[in-house]
């Protein structure tokens, strides 16, 4: 019984093409999160502000709901709120505290408070993904402060002090005005997002500390 010879290169099945790469895509629930919050932002300049001086930056309830945007979307959603809120500030509607809005708004002392927002919600977004699912209250406070109040300070002293033609020194003195009240919104951004996520977990994926990931790694590799 013959059989039939072996050609000693069998032609190889072809390689199954590799899985795309899946990019994640906004849904109707992301967009609509999106939208709620820069309306909360909208929202809660309605109050008004407290002017410092004839050039001075408002002290508003606005940025609560920036870091509350951060803490309970997570970065991308939040910074997309910020970005949308700014946007129709852009355009002209009158959004900001006092009735402010326009593209006037960009070239004022407090532009970079504003694009400082940004910043600072992409910052608490990032840090409370990877601070769930416990949530601890301590480095929550520590995270918080760092994008709320040092990321937007970073971009708004010195923004300030070059529209206005003040040396960085006296900008940054005059900005620890905020301090305090900035202080109070990072405790009350906290609390409220403890009680989201306890309440609503998953609206945020956790994430690992980018020093953890290379432990991970390095613990795999020794299994």
């Amino acid at each position: 019984m013959s059989t039939a010879p072996s050609t000693g290169s069998e032609q190889a099945a072809p390689a199954e093409p590799a899985a795309p790469v899946r990019r994640r895509r906004a849904t109707a629930r992301d967009l609509a999160q999106i939208a709620v919050f820069a309306a909360l932002i909208a929202a809660l300049g309605v109050p008004g502000a407290i002017p410092l001086g004839p050039e001075g930056v408002p002290i508003t309830l606005q940025t609560l709901g920036v870091m509350l945007a951060g803490a309970i979307l997570g970065a991308r959603k939040g910074s997309l709120a910020v970005l949308l809120f700014i946007a129709l500030v852009a355009a002209g509607l009158p959004l900001l505290s006092g009735g402010r809005g326009g593209l006037g708004v960009f070239v004022g002392p407090s532009v970079g408070y504003l694009l400082g927002w940004l910043l600072g919600a992409a910052v608490i977004g990032w840090a409370t993904a990877r601070l769930l699912p416990r949530y601890r209250l301590v480095p929550a406070l520590l995270w918080t402060a760092l994008g709320g109040i040092v990321a937007v300070y970073a971009v708004g002293i010195p923004v300030f002090a070059l529209v206005t033609a003040t040396p960085i020194g006296l900008a940054a003195a005059g900005a620890a005005v905020f301090l305090i009240g900035d202080a109070i919104k990072v405790v009350a951004t906290v609390l409220v997002a403890k009680g989201v996520h306890r309440a609503w977990p998953g609206l945020i994926e956790p994430k690992p500390w980018p020093w953890r990931r290379g432990a991970d790694a390095s613990a795999d590799e020794r299994a």
